[in-house]
């Protein structure tokens, strides 16, 4: 599978396999994190409900785990968007509609209409 493309985007770009597998890997992340963060949320719902001076306690540090999981899900988008805007860079270089200049930067061909 290394080194194999996929076309998934709908207009023709060509997406290596690693770069697919590193998003798959981030989005099964962030889902992980978004799954912990909902029983987080219903435990804290439920002491908070239960008024019990020490499930009370046990919220403060259940809600900073939950700012810390909420952190994380942004760091991982953050890096999810930086990987892909690379990804399409890279991609955009080696389109077929593109030639490279003798100075090394990407020109464009004009298509001639029929």
């Amino acid at each position: 599978m290394e080194g194999d493309t996929f076309s998934g985007l709908g207009n023709g770009t060509q997406i290596d396999s690693k770069v697919v597998q590193t998003f798959q890997k981030s989005f099964v992340q962030v889902q992980n994190i978004l799954d912990q963060n909902r029983l987080l949320i219903n435990e804290i719902n439920q002491n908070h409900e239960s008024k019990i001076p020490d499930n009370l306690s046990r919220n403060v540090g259940l809600i900073r785990e939950l700012n810390n999981n909420i952190r994380r899900v942004v760091d991982l988008y953050a890096d999810l968007s930086s990987s892909f805007t690379k990804s399409m860079d890279a991609s955009s270089e080696g389109d077929s509609s593109g030639a490279m200049k003798s100075d090394g930067k990407a020109g464009h061909k004009r298509n001639r209409p029929a």
